[in-house]
């Protein structure tokens, strides 16, 4: 079996990586096209960098229009080149369904896109257009496939990889807490986004609301998983930050001692304050609070403010049907208003603990492996 496959960020890139896992274990498989370290393990030689994708916001896609488009170009280029049994794209859809586009319009190979348009958030015509060069369409949530039915593209709930993926153990932590000498201090993680363009934008305004809680928590240690691309970025956004972070870079270990010491990170942690997006799941998978802050530039926040249909950003709200994960997006992500969540949340972390706890359930935790439940879902239609 020949499959062309493409994800355009970090995201992406570990539901890939399972997808890419499941594909293998349930057939011969030759794999082509674009993605990050973890798919690259799986056995991905990608046509280009990853992280050239990476770029979120109306406005600050524009100034690299001109290379994305070349991208694009050459991305669709090679898959008709390839002639593969399915092309499947992740995410990323204003790379992913123009290439897609193109795909269509020179070939009859079958298109399948993994994580479903958020048409019940905003923009929802968006899942009829898409049905013009999408065939099949992998969901992450179990209320999607009625949306993409009623477009006119086959659909299958799979379930989120988050589900599967190897919590830290008590002796894990342990010492984790132990080899960065934190001991009983307070551990506060913090996550200001996989993008430069996140990183910078919310890493200075996440630095001044740490300064409050380093106050009440004295003692409070402060953790920072990070990519590679983003690192030397992230290293001088925390320069000034009130407490030196540890910072948890993959250039610096093997791929699996990172997840491990990620995952450890994870559960060690008291806390979290994090960007919007899919982190929220892995907090929740977890079982570590949060508080969730996110911007944009100030023109895309207008407009996506405009369009949006949903009172939350928080996937965990989302999908528990509550709105227990306190928020400070869009023009409350302030550094006073985050200061303050995050003194709220540690003060009573568990009164998340149910929301996280129903999000994983509804997700398929206790299932068969999304990846696999994916990968079965790709074959079966064929």
């Amino acid at each position: 079996m020949r499959v062309f496959i493409l994800a355009g960020e970090a995201s992406g890139d570990r539901l890939g990586a399972a997808l890419m896992a499941g594909l293998k274990s349930e057939t011969s498989v030759e794999f082509q096209g674009v993605g990050g370290p973890l798919m690259q393990g799986e056995g991905l030689r990608s046509l280009f960098p990853m992280d050239e994708l990476s770029v979120m916001g109306i406005v600050e896609v524009l100034p690299k229009y001109r290379h994305l488009k070349r991208r694009i170009a050459e991305t669709a280029e090679a898959v008709v080149a390839m002639q593969p049994d399915v092309m499947i794209t992740i995410d990323s859809p204003d790379f992913s369904l123009r290439v897609a586009k193109i795909v269509k319009a020179h070939s009859d190979i079958r298109t399948v896109h993994y994580v479903a348009p958020t048409v019940w958030a905003w923009r929802a015509g968006r899942a009829a257009k898409m049905a013009k060069v999408i065939d099949h369409v992998l969901a992450l949530f179990p209320f999607e496939p009625p949306y993409m039915h009623a477009a006119g593209m086959e659909c299958d709930f799979v379930g989120h990889p988050v589900v599967a993926e190897p919590q830290a153990s008590a002796a894990d932590v342990a010492a984790f807490r132990t080899r960065h000498g934190i001991g009983d201090a307070p551990l506060l993680l913090v996550l200001p986004g996989s993008r430069r363009g996140e990183v910078g934008r919310l890493g200075p305004i996440f630095g001044r609301a740490l300064a409050p809680v380093l106050a009440a928590y004295p003692g409070l240690r402060c953790v920072v998983p990070t990519t590679a691309h983003v690192a030397p970025l992230l290293r001088e956004v925390t320069a000034d930050w009130p407490i030196p972070p540890i910072i948890l870079d993959p250039r610096e270990m093997k791929i699996d001692a990172y997840k491990a010491e990620k995952a450890a990170a994870f559960r060690a942690s008291d806390g979290a304050l994090a960007a919007s997006g899919t982190v929220s799941l892995e907090l929740a998978a977890a079982e570590t609070p949060m508080v969730i802050a996110y911007d944009v530039n100030w023109i895309s926040r207008q407009i996506i403010a405009y369009m949006l249909r949903i009172d939350t950003l928080t996937l965990v709200n989302l999908i528990s049907e509550t709105r227990d994960i306190p928020e400070c997006n869009g023009k409350h992500c302030t550094p006073p208003e985050i200061s303050a969540a995050l003194l709220n949340m540690l003060a009573a972390p568990d009164r998340q603990l149910a929301a996280m706890r129903l999000t994983m359930e509804r997700l398929g935790k206790g299932g068969e492996a999304p990846g696999l439940r994916a990968s079965k879902a790709v074959l079966a239609r064929i």
